[in-house]
C-alpha cells in the first residue's frame, strides 16, 4: 500500500482544492447576505461570474471523479505520467480559487467612501478659501504692523493645506484604488462611445429616426461646440440619429469635416418621410426628421439637458467621478471632437515645436471682445497667485524640473508681459494664434485652427487656471475628463463655477444648518435645496434657497451637489456589442 501513498495525498490535495473553492463560494454569498442590498448592477454583476463558476465548479467535479481509484487496482505502481496528470490538475485547481478571488476582489472602494473623501477635499479647500480671504482683510487694518505677520501666516496655512491635500492624493490611490479607477473609467468611456456609435450608424439611414442640428449659431467655436453637444444629448435621448449640418460654417466653409471626423459614417443624409420643427419628445415621435432650435428657443425642454445625468450610469459615475454631469458632457465633446488625420499630426508637430511636456499648467486669459461685457478684467498676477499655489502642491509629489506654463490668450502682448514679470518660469505660447484670436482674424479657417490647438494643449496640462465664463476654457475643462479618471478638481476659476449654457437648474442640498450672521447670509436647514448662483471663492457661495425664497450667502461646505438623474436609452444591442467584443 505504500506506492500510493503519494497519490493519496495528491488526490487529497485537489479535493481539498475543489471543497476551498466552494467554501469560498458559499462564504462570499454569506457575507454578502449580512449586508444592506447591493444595488442592481452589482448583483448582476456577481451572479454573471457565480454563472462563469459554476461552468469551473462542474471541471473540478469531473477531474475528482477522475481520480477516484477503481476497487482492485489499489496495489497497481503510480506512473511518472499519473503523477504530471495530477500535478496539472492540481495546478488548475489552484488557478481557478486564484481566478475566483481575483473576480470578487476588483471591485475597488466603496461610492460612500469615495463621496466622503471628496467632501473632505472640498472642504479643506473652502476652508482655505475663507481662511485665506479673512486674513488679506487683516491687512488693511494697519499694514505697517500686520503685513508681515500676515504673509507669514499665510505661508504656512498654504504648506498646511498643502500638506493634507498631498495626504489626500495618496489616500486616492491606496490599497489599488487607482489601477480600480483607470480601469472603471475606461470601461464606462468604452460603454458610451460605443452607445453613441451605435446611434449614430443607423443599418438603414433611410428609415432612421434624425435630429437635425445646424451649427451656424451667432457666435464662436466654443459656443458653437457647446451648441452641437446640447443637439447630441437631445438627439441621444430621444433615439434619434444626429444630422450636422455645417455647409458655409462660418470658421470653414466645407463644414465640420474640414477638421473632425463625420459624425456618422453611414447616415449624414437628412431626408426623410416626414419633416418637422421640434415640438417635444412625445409630439414628435410620428416625425421621422426633426430640427433642433438653439437651445435659448427650445420649448418644450426635455429632461436630456445638463445637468443631469443617466440613471443607470448614476451609481457608477457618482462612485467614481467627482462631478458626474461634467464627464457626461465630456462624452459627447470626446466623440465630436476626433481630428481628422492632418490635424492630428499637425497637433504632434505643434507639440515638438513648443517643447511641450509634463508637468505643465494651463493658463488662459481672455481679454478682447468679452471683457466688460461678460468677464471682468484679471491681470496676468491674479492667474499666476493660483499657478504658484499649484506648484508648490506637485512639488510635495513630484520633482520639478521647471515650472511650465501653457499660455493661451486672444492678447498678443501678454505673452512678452508674463515672461518680463515671471522669468523663474517657462511660458509655452504659440503667438500667431493669439493673432489670429483676434476680433478682425476670428471667423478664419486659420483661427479654427488656433482655437482647436489651445483648446487641446490647455486640455493636456496637469491643472488649469483660468475664467469659466469662457467658453474655450470650460470646453478645454471637460476634453481633459476624458484624459483622467476623475479631473473634477484639476482647475481654479477666476470667476464663475463649471456651467453648460442652456442648463436645467444647478442645485445643491444643505447638509449642515446655518444661522446668518450678516444682512449677506441665507438660513439653511438640513435637506434644504439650494439653486446655485456661483462660488465666492472665500468660503462663501451664492445661491437662493428654494424653501424659504431667500437668496444670499451660505458656506460652501455646509450643502453638497444634488444629482439630477434621467431615464435616457440604455441602448441594450450596443452593449451587446461589447460584450461579444470582450469574448474573443
Amino acid at each position: 500500500m505504500r506506492p500510493w501513498a503519494g497519490s493519496w495525498r495528491w488526490i487529497a490535495l485537489v479535493l481539498l482544492a475543489w471543497g476551498t473553492l466552494l467554501f469560498y463560494i458559499g462564504g462570499h454569498l454569506v457575507r454578502d447576505s449580512e449586508y444592506t442590498p447591493r444595488s442592481s448592477r452589482e448583483l448582476a454583476k456577481i451572479l454573471t461570474k457565480l454563472e462563469r463558476l459554476k461552468q469551473q465548479n462542474e471541471d473540478l467535479r469531473r477531474m475528482a471523479q477522475a481520480l477516484r481509484i477503481p476497487e482492485g487496482q489499489s496495489d497497481r505502481p503510480v506512473s511518472a505520467g499519473r503523477l504530471r496528470s495530477l500535478e496539472e490538475q492540481l495546478s488548475r485547481a489552484k488557478q481557478k480559487i486564484h481566478n475566483y478571488q481575483r473576480l470578487f476582489g476588483d471591485a475597488g472602494p466603496g461610492r460612500e467612501e469615495e463621496e466622503y473623501r471628496r467632501k473632505v477635499e472640498k472642504g479643506v479647500r473652502e476652508l482655505w478659501y475663507f481662511v485665506r480671504s479673512e486674513v488679506k482683510k487683516l491687512s488693511h487694518v494697519d499694514p505697517a504692523v500686520l503685513q508681515k505677520h500676515t504673509d507669514t501666516l499665510l505661508q504656512d496655512l498654504g504648506h498646511q493645506q498643502r500638506s493634507i491635500m498631498t495626504d489626500l492624493h495618496y489616500l486616492s490611490q491606496a490599497d489599488g484604488a487607482g489601477e480600480w479607477r483607470e480601469k472603471e473609467a475606461k470601461d464606462l468611456t468604452m460603454l458610451v462611445q460605443n452607445r453613441i456609435s451605435y446611434l449614430q450608424n443607423p443599418p438603414d439611414c433611410s428609415k432612421a429616426r434624425k435630429l437635425v442640428c445646424n451649427i451656424n449659431k451667432g457666435c464662436g467655436y466654443g459656443c458653437q461646440l457647446h451648441h452641437v453637444v446640447y443637439c447630441f444629448m437631445i438627439a441621444y435621448g430621444t433615439q434619434r440619429t444626429l444630422i450636422l449640418e455645417s455647409h458655409n460654417w462660418r470658421y470653414a466653409n466645407n463644414g465640420w469635416e474640414t477638421v473632425f471626423r463625420p459624425v456618422s459614417d453611414t447616415c449624414t443624409d437628412r431626408t426623410g418621410a416626414s419633416t418637422g420643427h421640434w415640438s417635444g419628445e412625445d409630439n414628435d415621435r410620428e416625425i421621422q426628421v426633426v430640427e433642433l432650435p438653439i437651445v435659448d428657443s427650445l420649448h418644450p425642454r426635455p429632461p436630456y439637458l445638463p445637468l443631469a445625468i443617466p440613471e443607470d450610469l448614476a451609481p457608477r459615475l457618482q462612485r467614481l467621478h467627482g462631478d458626474p454631469s461634467v464627464w457626461w458632457v465630456s462624452q459627447f465633446v470626446k466623440y465630436l471632437v476626433r481630428p481628422q488625420a492632418w490635424l492630428e499630426k499637425e497637433m504632434q508637430e505643434a507639440s515638438v515645436k513648443l517643447g511641450f511636456k509634463h508637468p505643465i499648467i494651463g493658463v488662459h486669459v481672455r481679454r478682447t471682445d468679452k471683457v466688460g461685457t461678460e468677464a471682468a478684467f484679471h491681470p496676468i498676477e491674479e492667474y499666476m497667485v493660483h499657478v504658484e499655489e499649484q506648484f508648490q502642491y506637485m512639488a510635495q509629489r513630484i520633482q520639478l524640473d521647471k515650472k511650465r506654463v501653457y499660455l493661451a490668450t486672444d492678447d498678443p502682448s501678454l505673452l512678452q508681459e508674463a515672461k518680463n514679470k515671471y522669468p523663474d518660469y517657462e511660458f509655452i505660447s504659440d503667438n500667431s494664434i493669439s493673432w489670429s484670436a483676434g476680433l478682425h482674424n476670428r471667423y478664419t479657417e486659420n483661427s479654427l485652427r488656433g482655437v482647436i490647438l489651445d483648446i487641446h494643449f490647455l486640455s493636456q496640462t496637469d491643472f488649469l487656471v483660468c475664467t469659466f465664463s469662457s467658453q474655450v476654457c470650460r470646453v478645454a475643462y471637460e476634453i481633459m475628463q476624458t484624459l483622467h479618471p476623475d479631473a473634477s478638481s484639476f482647475f481654479y476659476s477666476l470667476d464663475d463655477i463649471y456651467y453648460f449654457g442652456g442648463q436645467n437648474a444647478h442645485n445643491q442640498i444643505a447638509i449642515y444648518p446655518h444661522q446668518p450672521r450678516n444682512a449677506e447670509d441665507i438660513p439653511l436647514e438640513p435637506g434644504d435645496v439650494i439653486g446655485v448662483a456661483g462660488n465666492h471663492w472665500d468660503g462663501f457661495s451664492k445661491g437662493i434657497n428654494r424653501r424659504l425664497g431667500q437668496t444670499g450667502l451660505y458656506p460652501s461646505y455646509k450643502v453638497k451637489e444634488k444629482i439630477e438623474t434621467v431615464k435616457y436609452p440604455i441602448y441594450p444591442e450596443a452593449d451587446k456589442l461589447i460584450t461579444s467584443q470582450r469574448k474573443k
